[in-house]
């Protein structure tokens, strides 16, 4: 078979074939000539399969996705599905704030090349930057503000943290309050339900973090994303993340929010 016969070979679904559209619109697949087999196995898995299990929007997936790229360290797949993300309707404040929540969680040596991919894919579109500020508190404000968003999320959990913490340990749990939720987590852009869902996908894509993943998985039932919309989750992450932390994301889910 020649290299142009296997390639008019490739079989993608219908479904697949529409799905991918939406995202790439009259891309021209470079894989598809050169691992047409590979091509033909992940899109119809990926773009058909996998979706056809979801009852997430596209944007909702999309999100997730993107997300969980930026925990894998995937940055030349971000830079295409940022683009992907804008076709379909995400906003660039919205994926500004992913990876902006991205940043205590994988640290900011890990963010650095996102901001500068995302800065450069919303530069080729037009897209003036920097954005519209979404920041809601103040030096003054941020632990206060913090804190009750903490709260908000875990509950009772918070004040047992603090009481248990080891006296010379403490300033973390002010850092947790103050920094990772007063200074992201009350951001605008995105809700609270979105942005605890974006920190489940970043975290499940990390791996090795499975008490984090409890912990946020706890969070995201509190403010109210039930088991099915988790176990959506977990299944659309798993053509980017794979099977072992697919596994490990649903034994962790399994744990926590048992019938």
């Amino acid at each position: 078979m020649t290299n142009t016969q296997q390639q008019d070979s490739v079989r993608i679904s219908e479904a697949a074939h529409k799905n991918h559209e939406e995202l790439f619109p009259n891309h021209k697949s470079t894989l598809k000539v050169t691992d047409p087999e590979l091509i033909e196995v992940f899109d119809n898995f990926a773009f058909d399969e996998v979706i056809a299990e979801s009852k997430l929007d596209t944007k909702t997936r999309v999100v997730l996705i993107l997300a969980s790229i930026i925990g894998s360290q995937a940055v030349s797949e971000y830079r295409i599905m940022v683009g992907a993300a804008l076709n379909v309707g995400v906003t660039p404040i919205e994926i500004k704030e992913i990876l902006y929540q991205s940043v205590p969680y994988v640290g900011m040596a890990k963010a650095f090349d996102f901001v500068h991919a995302t800065n450069e894919v919303m530069s080729s579109r037009g897209i003036q930057l920097p954005l519209e500020g979404q920041s809601t508190t103040s030096p003054e404000t941020r632990y206060d503000k913090g804190l009750a968003i903490q709260k908000a999320v875990f509950g009772e959990t918070i004040e047992q943290m603090y009481q248990r913490s080891p006296k010379e340990q403490l300033h973390i749990q002010r850092f947790l309050s103050a920094n990772c939720f007063g200074d992201y987590y009350t951001r605008n852009g995105v809700d609270i339900r979105v942005r605890e869902l974006i920190t489940l996908s970043i975290l499940i894509a990390l791996g090795g973090v499975e008490s984090q993943i409890k912990g946020h998985i706890q969070g995201n039932l509190n403010v109210g994303n039930g088991k099915d919309i988790l176990l959506d989750l977990i299944t659309q992450l798993l053509p980017w993340v794979g099977y072992p932390r697919t596994l490990n994301a649903l034994k962790c889910l399994q744990e926590v929010a048992t019938e």
